[in-house]
């Protein structure tokens, strides 16, 4: 069989299973697994594929169309530009969380920076490389992510101290910028997600309790012994949160406190200043 000709059936059993994007789908398994760019497959497609990369395109297939998430498949992503690995242990990084790190950038430098449930460390990671910060602690609960967050670090050539932490539980200092993405979904929410969510991706780093809202009050209720003075907080927010935590955090002092929106123009981040 032709490139052309694996390529197409990949198109049409991804569709048949009813894959979102399938086509697309189709090309970024089929060049994972045949190690080619879109410039020479239009030079190669009627050149015959070798067997043993069929047989693994057509594997990747059959994951995908269990909806298994193409992320998973070929174990890496890419976020604010960079490269980053992922497995089931950490949320796959989404372009929504970029207008956040985006937000942060322009306070970052010469900052001292928290990225709490940092996941695969995409966001402190992205600040680290892209910003100047003066320095950037990556700190979650699970080991497991912990170790994909040490391996994008490393990957991305950039000097970051990762901690092992509930929340706050052993983060020492006070930091001048404090970012999170925590678990936001109501609980009650989650099963009707894509299965490539609900199905595959950590439910610890999704179930924001009954209202969504548990890591935001918990979050904000300890902050000020790690903030310093004037330090910022920023949060990535549920498109109808942006009232619920900029409550929480007036009522806890912050203050210019904030809600901006994604290119979707939905409500994304919400931010605000600490005093003492």
């Amino acid at each position: 069989m032709t490139l052309r000709g694996i390529l197409t059936e990949g198109e049409r059993r991804l569709a048949s299973a009813g894959v979102p994007e399938a086509k697309l789908n189709a090309w970024y398994l089929f060049a994972h697994c045949f190690f080619i760019t879109k410039s020479q497959f239009f030079l190669r497609a009627d050149e015959e594929a070798q067997e043993s990369d069929c047989g693994h395109y057509r594997e990747l297939l059959e994951k995908r169309s269990q909806r298994i998430p193409l992320e998973h498949l070929t174990g890496e992503t890419e976020f604010m530009g960079l490269p980053f690995f992922v497995n089931e242990n950490v949320l796959i990084p989404r372009q929504d969380t970029e207008c956040l790190v985006e937000e942060v950038l322009k306070f970052c430098d010469g900052a001292d920076v928290l990225d709490l449930c940092t996941g695969s460390g995409c966001i402190g990671i992205s600040l680290a490389k892209l910003g100047h910060c003066k320095s950037v602690m990556l700190s979650d609960i699970s080991a497991e992510a912990l170790e994909m967050a040490k391996k994008n670090a490393e990957n991305n050539e950039v000097k970051v101290q990762i901690v092992e932490s509930d929340l706050f539980q052993s983060i020492q200092g006070r930091f001048d910028l404090v970012v999170s993405n925590p678990p936001y979904i109501r609980s009650g929410e989650i099963p009707k997600l894509m299965p490539e969510v609900c199905e595959y991706e950590p439910l610890r780093a999704l179930d924001g309790s009954g209202d969504g809202l548990l890591f935001y009050r918990s979050i904000i209720q300890q902050i000020g012994s790690f903030l310093k003075n004037d330090g910022k907080v920023f949060f990535e927010i549920g498109a109808d949160q942006g009232e619920a935590v900029s409550q929480l955090m007036e009522q806890a002092g912050f203050r210019n406190v904030e809600v901006k929106q994604d290119l979707a123009g939905l409500d994304r981040i919400v931010c605000g200043q600490y005093s003492k």
